[in-house]
């Protein structure tokens, strides 16, 4: 399911047709609208990498969004720095680019299953671009960072004058108008809508070319131990990881997106290298604030983080909201752990009493997610995997890393779609 078709073919009535135009017309209007298109995604490619369109001149998009990474960080700090003379610290992890045209729009509500097609289920809130949901649209999302304290830390009237200098300036002109660079507004409003267009580029930010899509696709198949980590991942007994991470393709075919995008709160340890978390008094509470605003004093929606998905998450070097872990393995311990030796995640106080999620207020601790691996959980309770499981489900997930394949190979299917696993009878 595309959350949306795509912001390069704007406005329908930019490219309707007259209401008798003759076939040709009709072919020569969608080759214009196909051509302003690539246009477009032209110039935000060129914008991405270009990073006179923050204010130090030393930081462009791809500067916290690695390429070579799938689009996570080029590195293992847990937040990424930025600012006007690139020494302000930011709040959360950037987390990867790729797959957000799987995202829906946010809702509080949201019933969708992309797994079993059923739309009488009510997700919870769910969607919505950044770790909060905030935002819906790729331009909206693209916006975020140009004018960003701690990021790339323009402004409206900045991104437009960069962008009137750019060598990419008559690309953008050509897709969107000549007048589209003479006002702030829409210059800014321009350099967004072509970054989201060349997020939308599906070769580059949703391949689809990891092994474990080649298996899907039988065009590989898991060793012994990826098999028994795929098992022990969707085993609601065991890792339970299926639940929030899909792993199946859909009833109509869709490769899995691991992820059902709903926001929910897993008390991630405080993490206090993040130069906000200094004054005890200040908590991220994700949905309700303190980026997003329209949910504040919303207490059932704090603590509240959108689940992202686990394609390239080997790739990463900080993981959650917060970038407070840096190894898988170690995801999977504190899932399977957190309230069995709390002792080992959290801070204590002063007496030396552990803090049990030390990130959370104690009022909206009702928010926290209780469903396996942590139904059960308690301390001296055995955890639901084992260290050879845990090892198991870790190397299941590198299988999620695009680059296996060289093209997608979803596209090249043909016949009736396939909802079950290739594997899934050697898999029981």
């Amino acid at each position: 399911m595309r959350r949306h078709l795509c912001v390069l073919l704007l406005t329908a009535s930019q490219f309707a047709a007259p209401a008798r135009a003759s076939a040709a017309e009709l072919a020569s209007s969608y080759a214009r609208a196909r051509e302003r298109t690539a246009q477009l995604r032209e110039a935000g490619r060129a914008i991405f990498s270009d990073p006179m369109f923050s204010a130090s001149g030393r930081q462009s998009c791809a500067s916290c969004h690695d390429p070579a990474r799938r689009y996570n960080p080029p590195n293992a700090r847990d937040v990424q720095t930025g600012g006007p003379a690139l020494r302000d610290q930011g709040l959360r992890a950037l987390p990867t680019l790729t797959y957000l045209d799987r995202v829906p729009p946010y809702d509080n509500h949201h019933y969708d299953s992309e797994d079993e097609a059923d739309n009488s289920i009510d997700n919870g809130p769910t969607g919505g671009l950044t770790w909060d949901g905030r935002v819906d649209t790729g331009a909206q999302q693209a916006a975020i960072p140009l004018t960003s304290k701690f990021e790339m830390a323009n402004t409206i009237a900045g991104v437009a004058a960069a962008a009137r200098k750019a060598p990419h300036a008559p690309t953008l002109r050509a897709a969107l108008g000549s007048t589209v660079l003479d006002d702030d507004e829409h210059a800014f409003a321009a350099v967004a809508r072509a970054l989201a267009a060349f997020e939308e580029d599906d070769a580059e930010f949703s391949p689809y070319t990891s092994k474990y899509d080649a298996v899907l696709t039988g065009r590989a198949t898991l060793s012994a131990q990826e098999q028994r980590g795929l098992a022990l991942f969707e085993d609601a007994r065991k890792g339970n990881c299926a639940q929030c991470h899909l792993s199946r393709r859909g009833l109509d075919g869709t490769p899995p997106a691991f992820s059902d995008y709903g926001l929910i709160a897993l008390a991630v340890p405080r993490n206090a290298n993040i130069a906000r978390n200094r004054d005890p008094a200040f908590f991220d509470l994700g949905a309700c604030g303190p980026e997003r605003e329209d949910k504040a004093n919303q207490d059932e929606y704090c603590g509240l983080f959108r689940t992202p998905t686990l394609r390239n998450v080997a790739l990463r070097s900080a993981f959650f909201h917060n970038g407070k872990f840096h190894d898988l393995r170690e995801v999977v311990e504190f899932y399977v752990t957190r309230d069995i030796t709390p002792e080992r995640w959290y801070a204590k106080d002063a007496n030396g009493k552990t803090v049990f999620y030390d990130d959370l207020p104690a009022p909206y601790h009702a928010n926290i997610n209780r469903d396996p691996p942590f139904a059960g959980q308690k301390p001296g309770a055995r955890p639901a995997l084992s260290k050879s499981e845990i090892d198991d489900i870790v190397v299941f997930m590198r299988t999620l890393s695009d680059g296996y394949l060289k093209d997608s190979p979803y596209r090249a299917e043909r016949g009736p779609a396939v909802s079950a696993l290739p594997h899934e009878q050697s898999a029981r």
